[in-house]
Parts: structure tokens; C-alpha cells; sequence
């Protein structure tokens, strides 16, 4: 036991004598008067006993006293075989005898509280005290969780759609399998990897099938287990952390959400030594002290590498920056696959078509779509997933559940009927515009209907040709509005809100605009970071806004003038689409195609 902890059990002990001595002071204040037999003999015969309780020496009760005060006594007891008649000759309220007490009921009637209270301040404080000190022990201590290697590992088997990542982790895998490998050609191994990418994109699953394949073991943490109230802590775990891996080596330290320790140092604005920049020296001390022999590698995740500080991302620390993107649609497919392989698919479900219906999707939404469809398939009580509950699970991941209880009345529903109708018309109209695949006006989510439209390919550039059609199909809906019922309604928000800040990118960033040139004007669109964002100076003249300002309004103009031709012209088609519409609630391609074709086919040109 060291000093400080006797004392503290000194200062407990002095407490409990203390508490001891008051407890038996207090006692005394409430303490039976002490009688003579033949007093209480007199008493008895005057009638001023209240209550007798006998035991075999001693008797206890009630009396007044020569004032009339009520008071407690007691007395030794006599033989006396009298003693009944007299209490019945004196009308005694209430008299009774009481069992002799055994020492240990004694014992534990004056020391039982001293028990319970060191009991007590065993459990309360000795127990929690050790806890404590373990804890305080252990505040720099890692919280890094070693994965259990006799659980089902993660192999690359179970990652797919990211191949190019795969690749540059394979030789991860290799170097801490065999180092010797790259050793004696004098290479290094890279002692950092940074993952990097969309949210749900695979990075975990990454770091875990590295770890998998190499066979070696997984130290799993997160930035924001470093970051403590206490100064010093996160930097002393950072230090375990590694203390602790290198024990192991070879293995792999896996850090998610790297961003919460790693941001740029003297981020925010003003002063102060920051417990987090304390944390993030010591995790640049470690790289830089890693041995490549040690057999350690780091591997880290981030959906923003942005905001990363530039001395962890330099040479020598994260050497390799692995990007993790969405997939494509061979990569969609494949990620279909893996999720689909423990659920009971129908004969006829083709999940490249799957793929093909979800672009932008990542790993997650996908294993979403998957397990959403399954749960579809049990509610309706089918033994299999089929292609229905597939098309309905990418529905509810891409605008939400159906609202069937919403109920709109007759004139909204052709509103939203019309509204969905211009969309549609526009987009079968215009040759540079994704294909529409299903139009309904049944409410989704937030949205009151929606037209969906899906691209026949992975588009990776886009020109402005195709930015001036997807704005006409956009404003479509508001147009349509506008023809049929002279007037317009607020749902149009969302349509508005995309269209504009096309029109903006296509001036300020992508230099599209004719009146501007090909200038960019501000820097892509990220999260404000403060300290840096914050503090940047105005990137253009008040003039020059003014100009942007007039070219947004004008292209959005432009593009509305189009569709609002495109509908008037084919009126008819408009009308026929909307009151199908009304009648089916939802129109799938071929009855759309089928329907502007009767009735105005010089609008189909790219379709014909």
C-alpha cells in the first residue's frame, strides 16, 4: 500500500471512532432511567407504570414521574413470583415478556451498524476505489478491442466492388505474411494506409479483410476513444496502443474516423493548447518511430481526408492513400451478389438488373436493398425474394416507405398527376436525358410522387448539353403547372432548388457559362471547417456576383423556356399521361413510351 492510500484508509478510520463515539453520545441523551426494584415496587403500587416488558434480569416500560413527564426506565430484576398479580392489581395497560437475547443478537443490536457501515464503505468505496484506481490507471491505457481470430474472419471473398483497393492492399497482406521478401532488396513496407471515400463505401470491411487474409492480429480503435476531458490521456493511449501492438507484431492497427484526432492543428480560431493536437503529435511520433522490421501496420478510414492534417498524410507516415469509391455497375453487381448469398432468391431475379436500378449506390445501400426486399418477402408470408420485392426495396431506400395513409383529394391528385406528367414528357422529349423507368403519384417518403429516371450506363463526365436537358426535365413539372392550371403550387421546392444549383455549378465551378468564360469561381462545394473556411477572403468582386447571379437566372430561364415549348406542343400527350396517372398511380417505361406514342410520336425522336 503506498502513503497516499494509508492515508486515505487513516482519514476513514478516524472518521468511522468519530462517528463511533457520537452514535454512543446520543445513546446516553435517549438512555432508560436506571430504578431500584423497590422504587419500581412503589411506582407499580402508586399507578403510574404505563408498560412493563419482562425478561428474565431485567424489566423495561413506561412511567410518570413525580411531574407527570412520561419517561423510559429499567430495572434489575428480582425473583419475585408476584409479580403478574401486582400488574394485574395495578391495571397495567400492557405488559408482556421478551425472550432472552443470545450474544450474538447483542452483537449484532450494538455493533450491527459498525458491520453494516464498514460493509458499506467496503463496497461503496474500497471496491469502487480499486475500480477507480484502475481506472485512473487505465486512463492511458488503449481501448483498441483484439479481434478474435477464432471468430469467422473477413476475407476479401466478402469485399467486392472495390477491386483497385483490393490490389493496392494485397501487397499489405504479402509483406506481413513474408517480409523478408521486400526486405532484402532493401524496400520498405508503407507503415501507414489511409482509406478514404463515401460514407458505407467498404472501408471497415477493407481493413478487416487485411487483417484476415495476413492471419495476424487486428487491433480495432476509433479517433474519438483518444479524446478524453483530461490532458495528456489521449496521447498516453495513443502510446498503448502502439505499446501494445508491437508486442504482437506482426499485426495491423485499425483506426476509424480518423478525423477526430487527425484535423489540422490549430483548426479553430484563437489560442489554447489543444488536448486533441496533443493526441495527434504523439500519433506522428509513433509513425515516424515505426521499424519497418517491427511488422506493424496502420491502417485508417475517413470520409474526410479534407480535413487531415498535412504531416499525417506525407511520406513516411500514411504513405498510401487508397481510394474507396462508389461502385460500378460491375462492381454493384457484385456486391449484390455477396449480401445475396444467405437469402433465398427467386429463379427469375437477374441481379445485374438489380445493379443496373441502383446507380450511386454504395455497399451499404445495396446490403440495404438486399435485406429490405427479405423482409418484404417474409411480411407477404413468400418462401423466396422475388424481383417485386426487389423493385420495391430500391424504392424504399431511394425515396422512403410508402405513405398509404396520406390521403389527398381529387384536385392535388391532378395537380401532382400533371406535375409528374411534365417531368416525364420532357425527359422522353430531349435525346441527352437518362431514361425514365417508372412515374408515380403515389406518395413517398417526402416526396408526393416522383418521376424516377435511370441511366443505361456509369457516367463519369458529363457536358453541358446534357446539364441544359436534365435542368428542362427538372423544370418540367413547374411548367406543366403553369399550362394546365394557370397558376403554380409549392411543389415544385425541391425541382427549383436542384435546378439553381446546377445552374450555379455550371457557372462558378465548371466554367459552362458563355457571358463569364472559363473561370472558376469558387472551390468544390465541402462541409465549413473552422479555422480554415471561416477565415478565407471573398474569392470574387461584388460586380462579379452580380454577373453570376444574371447567368444562373438566365440559364434556369433557358432551360424553362424549352420545356414549356416541349409541353405545349405535345399537350395531348400531356393530358393522355396525366389522367393515366390518376386512373393507375403509377406508369411503368413501356406504358409511358406506349402512351406518347399514340398520341404524339414526333416528341419520341430518340426512342423511335
Amino acid at each position: 500500500m503506498d502513503k497516499k492510500a494509508g492515508r486515505q484508509l487513516a482519514l476513514w478510520c478516524l472518521v468511522f471512532v468519530l462517528t463511533f463515539f457520537l452514535v454512543h453520545a446520543f445513546q446516553r441523551f435517549s438512555v432508560q432511567d436506571v430504578l431500584a426494584y423497590s422504587e419500581f415496587r412503589r411506582l407499580l403500587a402508586d399507578g403510574r407504570i404505563e408498560s412493563v416488558i419482562v425478561r428474565q434480569e431485567i424489566i423495561r416500560g413506561i412511567y410518570k414521574d413525580s411531574a407527570g413527564q412520561v419517561k423510559q426506565f429499567r430495572t434489575i430484576a428480582l425473583p419475585d413470583p408476584k409479580l403478574v398479580e401486582s400488574l394485574e392489581a395495578a391495571k397495567i395497560k400492557r405488559y408482556e415478556g421478551e425472550v432472552e437475547k443470545s450474544w450474538l443478537t447483542s452483537l449484532l443490536l450494538n455493533f450491527g451498524w459498525i458491520i453494516l457501515f464498514f460493509g458499506l464503505w467496503w463496497f461503496f468505496f474500497t471496491r469502487q476505489m480499486q475500480m477507480g484506481g484502475r481506472q485512473a490507471l487505465s486512463f492511458g491505457r488503449s481501448r483498441a478491442k483484439l479481434a478474435n481470430s477464432k471468430k469467422q474472419k473477413v476475407t476479401f471473398k466478402d469485399v467486392a466492388g472495390c477491386d483497385e483497393a483490393k490490389e493496392e492492399l494485397q501487397e499489405i497482406i504479402e509483406f506481413l505474411k513474408n517480409p523478408q521478401k521486400f526486405q532484402r532488396l532493401g524496400g520498405r513496407i508503407p507503415k501507414g494506409v489511409l482509406l478514404y471515400g463515401v460514407p458505407g463505401s467498404g472501408k471497415t470491411l477493407l481493413a478487416k479483410a487485411v487483417a484476415g487474409e495476413a492471419g495476424v492480429p487486428f487491433f480495432t480503435t476509433s479517433g474519438s476513444e483518444f479524446v478524453e476531458m483530461f490532458v495528456g490521456v489521449g496521447a498516453a493511449r495513443v502510446r498503448d496502443l502502439f505499446e501494445q501492438a508491437r508486442k504482437t507484431a506482426p499485426a495491423v492497427i485499425f483506426v476509424d474516423e480518423l478525423d477526430a484526432v487527425g484535423r489540422h492543428r490549430f483548426a479553430g480560431i484563437g489560442g489554447g493548447h489543444d488536448e486533441r493536437e496533443q493526441t495527434l503529435n504523439q500519433l506522428l511520433v509513433e509513425l515516424d518511430g515505426f521499424d519497418t522490421k517491427e511488422g506493424l501496420v496502420l491502417i485508417s478510414a475517413t470520409n474526410r481526408p479534407d480535413v487531415l492534417d498535412p504531416a499525417l498524410l506525407r511520406p513516411g507516415r500514411f504513405d498510401r492513400h487508397v481510394n474507396v469509391p462508389a461502385p460500378d455497375l460491375k462492381g454493384r453487381e457484385e456486391i449484390l451478389r455477396v449480401h445475396a448469398r444467405n437469402v433465398k432468391m427467386a429463379q427469375e431475379v437477374d441481379l445485374k438488373v438489380v445493379a443496373q436500378r441502383t446507380p450511386g449506390f454504395v455497399g451499404a445501400d445495396l446490403s440495404n436493398v438486399i435485406n429490405e426486399a427479405a423482409l418484404l418477402a417474409a411480411r407477404r408470408d413468400k418462401e423466396v425474394v422475388s424481383t417485386k420485392e426487389l423493385e420495391e426495396a430500391i424504392d424504399r431506400v431511394m425515396a422512403g416507405p410508402q405513405r398509404k395513409s396520406r390521403l389527398i383529394s381529387d384536385k392535388e391528385k391532378k395537380v401532382i398527376a400533371y406535375h409528374e406528367a411534365g417531368h416525364t414528357l420532357v425527359a422522353k422529349s430531349l435525346p441527352n436525358t437518362d431514361p425514365v423507368h417508372r412515374v408515380t403519384i403515389v406518395p413517398r417518403g417526402p416526396a408526393l410522387g416522383y418521376t424516377l429516371q435511370l441511366p443505361t450506363e456509369d457516367r463519369y463526365l458529363t457536358t453541358r448539353t446534357e446539364i441544359m436537358d436534365r435542368l428542362a426535365v427538372l423544370l418540367g413539372g413547374r411548367c406543366a403547372e403553369e399550362i394546365v392550371f394557370g397558376d403554380i403550387t409549392t411543389g415544385a421546392q425541391d425541382d427549383l432548388t436542384k435546378a439553381t444549383t446546377f445552374a450555379q455549378r455550371m457557372v462558378t465551378e465548371f466554367g459552362m457559362s458563355e457571358a463569364l468564360g472559363p473561370v472558376t469561381y469558387r472551390k468544390k462545394d465541402e462541409e465549413v471547417f473552422l479555422g480554415r473556411d471561416l477565415m478565407r477572403s471573398h474569392q470574387y468582386s461584388d460586380e462579379t456576383a452580380e454577373r453570376i447571379d444574371l447567368e444562373v437566372r438566365s440559364i434556369v430561364e433557358e432551360a424553362r423556356t424549352r420545356a414549356k415549348k416541349i409541353l405545349e406542343t405535345g399537350r395531348a400527350a400531356l393530358d393522355l399521361l396525366a389522367s393515366k396517372l390518376v386512373e393507375k398511380e403509377v406508369l411503368d417505361s413501356p406504358e409511358i413510351e406506349e402512351i406518347i406514342r399514340s398520341v404524339a410520336p414526333q416528341l419520341l425522336p430518340q426512342h423511335a
